[in-house]
C-alpha cells in the first residue's frame, strides 16, 4: 500500500481561474454570484448564478467561444467540446504545470484519469432539436461525444493521450467525491502510480432552471445573500459551473520526481441513505455512515479533525440533515471548525466535491481556513457546532470534506497536512 499525495491543482471557477485568485476570494470571502444575464427573462424564477468569469461559451458553436489565450485550441479539437469540457481542459493544463509533469509522466499505462460530470444538457437538447428539424444524417457526428455524461473523459483521454485507467462517475453532487475516492484507491493499491481527478459542469440556462422545478434553488435577487448555508432563512442553492483538476501521486513517484506535495489523502468513506430519490435522510443517516467509514479507513478519530468543509448547499432539508449528522459524529462544543464554501462558489453539482477537496488542500498550502459567508442568523439546530463565519489564519493537521447527492449518495474524504 502506498501513501497518496496531492501534487497539482487547477481551477476554473466562479471565484477565480487560478490558484492565487481563488485563495484571495476564500480568505476574504469574495463570492462569485451575480445576476446572471441568461436568467433575466420572465420565464425564469431564478435570477442569481455563479458563472465562470473570462469565458464566453454561450454560443452553440465552439468556434465562437472566447476564453483566455493561453488555452487556445485547434478547431478540430473544439468540435467535440461542450463548455464544461473546455473548463476541465484548462484546469488540467494548470494542474500539469503546477505538478511539473512531463509528457512521459502523463501518457503511460500507469497514469489514469477519473472524471465527474453530468454531461451537457444544453448541447444534448440542441443536437436532438437539430436532428428532428434537419434530419438524422445532417447533424455533427460529434454531437453525442460532446454532450453525454462521459464527454470529459472522452475528450481529455484523447487530447492528453492517457493510457492508464479511465472512467466517468455520475452520482449527482457526490460524483467527484466518488471519482476522488476511487482514484485514491487505485494509487494506494499500486494499480496506478498517478491519477488525474477532474470535475466539471456547464453553467447556463439549461443546466440551472430544471432545479427550480424541484424548489431547490434560491429565488433571491440579491447576489450578496442568495447563498447562505447554515442560515435560519436559507432558501436554496445557487448554481455554478467550472472545472477543477487534482493530481494524486504515489509516494514512490513523488520521491522519484522530487515533486512538491500540498497534502495527503489518507482515507475516505461512502454510504447511501436508502431513503429518497431526491432528498437526504432527515437525520443524515448515510452521511453519518460515510464519515464513520472515512475515519476507519484513515485510522484516526473525529477529534483529530481540525476543519470540516461541509456539503451544506443552502437548502432547508440538506443543511439540516448534515447538521444533525455532524452533531452525531462530533462531541458537543469540541468539534472542528466548519464552513460551507458554497456560500462563495455556488453549488457546482458533480464538480463540487472535488472543488471543495481542492479548497481543503489550499488551506494546508496557504495556512488558512475559509469562513462560512452570508450567515445572518445561524440555524438554531447548529448552535453546538463550531461554524466559523470569518476566515481563520490557522493550518489544521487533518481536514474532512463531505458531499451528498441524489438518491442519498454520500462521500467523506480525509486529508492530512504534509507537515505530519
Amino acid at each position: 500500500m502506498s501513501r497518496v499525495f496531492v501534487t497539482g491543482l487547477g481551477f476554473i471557477s466562479s471565484i477565480g481561474n487560478d490558484e492565487a485568485t481563488v485563495v484571495d476570494s476564500l480568505r476574504n470571502l469574495k463570492h462569485g454570484m451575480e445576476l446572471f444575464p441568461p436568467l433575466q427573462v420572465p420565464e425564469s424564477p431564478v435570477k442569481v448564478a455563479a458563472p465562470v468569469k473570462e469565458f464566453d461559451v454561450e454560443s452553440y458553436d465552439p468556434e465562437d467561444w472566447t476564453y483566455p489565450a493561453e488555452y487556445k485550441l485547434r478547431r478540430e479539437t473544439l468540435r467535440s467540446f461542450s463548455p464544461h469540457v473546455l473548463y476541465a481542459y484548462c484546469s488540467m493544463k494548470q494542474a500539469i504545470e503546477q505538478a511539473g509533469l512531463e509528457t512521459s509522466d502523463i501518457s503511460n499505462p500507469e497514469t489514469g484519469i477519473y472524471t465527474a460530470s453530468a454531461g451537457s444538457s444544453r448541447f444534448l437538447h440542441k443536437s436532438l432539436e437539430k436532428m428532428y428539424a434537419r434530419g438524422i444524417m445532417r447533424c455533427n457526428p460529434l454531437n453525442i461525444v460532446s454532450s453525454v455524461a462521459g464527454t470529459v473523459s472522452f475528450n481529455l483521454v484523447s487530447y492528453f493521450q492517457i493510457q492508464g485507467f479511465s472512467t466517468g462517475f455520475a452520482s449527482a453532487c457526490a460524483s467527484s467525491g466518488h471519482a476522488l475516492g476511487f482514484a485514491f484507491d487505485e494509487v494506494r493499491r499500486e494499480r496506478q502510480k498517478r491519477m488525474f481527478v477532474i470535475g466539471a459542469e456547464d453553467c447556463n440556462f439549461d443546466s440551472i432552471v430544471p432545479f427550480a422545478v424541484m424548489r431547490a434553488l434560491s429565488l433571491s435577487k440579491d447576489p450578496d445573500t442568495a447563498a447562505r448555508p447554515f442560515d435560519k432563512n436559507r432558501q436554496g442553492f445557487v448554481s455554478s459551473g467550472g472545472g477543477v483538476t487534482m493530481i494524486l501521486e504515489s509516494e514512490e513517484e513523488v520521491t522519484r520526481r522530487g515533486a512538491s506535495t500540498y497534502g495527503e489523502l489518507i482515507g475516505w468513506g461512502q454510504a447511501s441513505d436508502g431513503y429518497n430519490v431526491a432528498i437526504s435522510h432527515p437525520d443524515g443517516r448515510g452521511l453519518q455512515a460515510a464519515m464513520k467509514a472515512a475515519f476507519k479507513d484513515a485510522n484516526i478519530e473525529p477529534e483529530n479533525i481540525g476543519y470540516l468543509n461541509a456539503h451544506a448547499p443552502s437548502t432547508p432539508i440538506g443543511d439540516l440533515a448534515e447538521v444533525l449528522a455532524m452533531k452525531e459524529i462530533f462531541p458537543s462544543g469540541s468539534g472542528p471548525m466548519i464552513s460551507s464554501t458554497k456560500a462563495l462558489t455556488g453549488h457546482g453539482l458533480s464538480l463540487s466535491s472535488l472543488l471543495e477537496s481542492s479548497i481543503c488542500i489550499l488551506a494546508f498550502k496557504h495556512g488558512f481556513v475559509p469562513g462560512s459567508a452570508h450567515i445572518q442568523e445561524l440555524m438554531p439546530e447548529a448552535d453546538s457546532l463550531n461554524i466559523i463565519q470569518t476566515s481563520r489564519e490557522v493550518q489544521p493537521d487533518y481536514i474532512m470534506s463531505n458531499s451528498s447527492g441524489f438518491g442519498g449518495a454520500n462521500t467523506s474524504l480525509i486529508f492530512r497536512s504534509c507537515r505530519n
